[in-house]
């Protein structure tokens, strides 16, 4: 739009031109300027080089079009200043002729000087989009005509594509076989894109990875269809090197706009459904993008972090505050911290969650409970205090074979006596564990370690498990205290499971202590100790060491 303004601009400037001159040259006036009389023949020179001006940047931004263009304007001029001459006898004009002659060279060096650079231009960008091994275009290609097609708000699919084990292909024949084979899927998959009855753009990725737009389609099984072509195209066995191999791929797309507004968007969509249907390893090579899709795709990201801050010692730990209702100190619970590579902090309600899924909490826990016993054992014998340090214990952790021996060794480097110690066991966990955990847990009791039931309430608690369990102390959890002033019954709940816990020999905690009126309350109804915000919220190594210090 802009060029065919710009040519229509100049050529009007030029024919203006070119008439003035044409009513001039011939003319025998003469007009007044600044007091001296100039025959207005004189001025032709002027706007002859104007047009000729015009032509020439006609020629420069215009192409073929505004060569030929500026050819026919000049030959014009000329004929008018040809006519002045030899039919009027205008010989002031004969500059004119060599001036258009002049002009006619240099657009004509001009045009076929830009023929050169865009030429040589067009061979750089062939080079600039296309992919050297398999001659199709490449990812700024691809990523070009998402952006084109999201500017004109056309509908399409961006599919990804993976080989399937294509690095140990390459490990056992090398990376030449690797490249033939390469080529070979790319041909048959152009065959394929040339010849669909949508409108497809294949590009390789790189490596391994392909990428595929769908335009013109009708119906998402026209999607399917598409895209199964491609999948089909690979039953057939490929012959490299004397050799036959059999290639599978895995493929997920995205749909603009549905699923996304941006080619980012729309390429991380279909890349995260590619690698869900690879995993599941299964003869179904083709997903598309669906949200939940991206719940797997996190646990997969936090699962990569907690191995890495596991192997570059970036689990660490905060120590929450423990009072009775005297606001005595009675300790600390450890609680869990995780830094990423970036030193950015993830939240523990993302990453417990998923090292409890991915098998990976035992770890977590070992490390957190060996950093803080170091802590605490140093903090004791400065201090000489006689206070709690409470670890939490996952079930998969207390199962552990060597669970107990760890124990005994981290009391025995750390120097904390086993009487100030105590272990959380999640009791919602409990049930299903308890005859194999007793043990562990009856162990532990009996090396002096007090024992605490985390959680209460919020699983299926039994009395007759809870009379069996050599426990010192029920904690009762935050969702209780966070409603026990919003009705009476909830008040009378939270004082019913201290009752309990007391009839059963049990210290009662309550978590997630914030308000004033909550503290009132669970000192009326005889609560024992209390941890959350209104009297600490969890602490660094040296702000809960300046803590103790304070209250020594």
């Amino acid at each position: 739009m802009k060029k065919n303004t710009a040519f229509a601009t100049l050529l009007l400037l030029c024919i203006i031109s070119s008439v003035i001159v044409s009513f001039v040259a011939g003319s025998k006036s003469v007009i007044e300027l600044f007091g001296n009389l100039i025959p207005l023949y004189s001025f032709a020179g002027v706007f002859s080089a104007i047009a000729n001006i015009c032509v020439i940047f006609m020629t420069m931004y215009c192409g073929k079009k505004g060569y030929i263009t500026a050819l026919i304007m000049i030959i014009l001029q000329l004929y008018t200043v040809i006519i002045g001459i030899f039919v009027k006898n205008n010989f002031s004009s004969l500059p004119g002729i060599f001036q258009n002659l002049l002009t006619t060279i240099a657009i004509t060096v001009v045009y076929l000087n830009n023929k050169r650079i865009s030429k040589y231009q067009s061979k750089i960008r062939k080079q600039v989009i296309t992919d050297m091994l398999t001659g199709l275009p490449n990812m700024a290609a691809f990523s070009e005509l998402i952006n084109n097609l999201i500017i004109n708000k056309e509908k399409f699919v961006v599919v990804m594509i993976n080989l399937n084990n294509f690095k140990n292909f390459n490990d056992t024949m090398g990376f030449d076989a690797g490249n033939k084979v390469l080529q070979e899927v790319a041909s048959r998959w152009e065959e394929i894109a040339k010849s669909n009855n949508t409108n497809d753009f294949l590009a390789h990725s790189g490596a391994d990875e392909f990428a595929l737009i769908i335009r013109d389609y009708k119906s998402d099984d026209d999607i399917m269809n598409s895209v199964a072509r491609y999948d089909q195209a690979l039953n057939s066995k490929l012959t490299v090197d004397d050799c036959d191999f059999y290639i599978t791929a895995s493929f997920g797309y995205s749909e603009f706009p549905k699923d996304g507004p941006t080619s980012d968007a729309l390429c991380a969509y279909a890349s995260t459904a590619m690698r869900e249907v690879k995993n599941e390893s299964n003869s179904d090579h083709i997903m598309r993008y669906a949200p939940e899709l991206l719940k797997n795709e996190r646990t997969l990201e936090i699962e990569k972090k907690i191995r890495d801050a596991l192997e570059n010692d970036r689990i660490f730990f905060n120590l929450q505050p423990q009072f009775d209702m005297s606001h005595k100190l009675r300790g600390f619970e450890v609680l869990a911290r995780m830094k990423d590579s970036d030193g950015n902090m993830i939240s523990p309600a993302e990453f417990i969650p998923v090292a409890e899924k991915v098998g990976l909490v035992d770890r977590v826990d070992a490390v957190v409970f060996r950093k803080s016993a170091m802590f605490f054992g140093d903090l004791l014998k400065k201090s000489g205090a006689d206070i709690t340090l409470s670890v939490n214990a996952s079930v998969k952790h207390l199962m552990k074979n060597n669970f107990l021996d760890e124990v005994r060794e981290t009391l025995k480097i750390s120097g904390v006596p086993a009487s100030n110690l105590e272990i959380e066991i999640t009791e919602s966990i409990m049930l299903d564990t308890l005859n194999k955990a007793f043990q562990s847990i009856k162990e532990l009791k009996n090396m002096g370690i007090k024992i605490a039931i985390d959680d209460f309430g919020v699983g299926y608690s039994s009395l007759s498990y809870l009379n069996k369990l050599p426990a010192n102390l029920l904690k009762i959890d935050k969702s209780f205290i966070d409603k026990m002033n919003s009705a009476n019954k909830n008040s009378r709940y939270v004082a019913a499971i201290i009752s309990i816990g007391h009839i059963m020999g049990f210290k009662v905690i309550s978590e997630g202590v914030e308000l004033p009126e909550q503290l009132e309350t669970l000192r009326s109804i005889g609560c024992d100790f209390i941890q959350g915000f209104i009297w600490g919220r969890p602490l660094p190594e040296t702000q809960a060491a300046k803590l103790l210090s304070s209250r020594s």
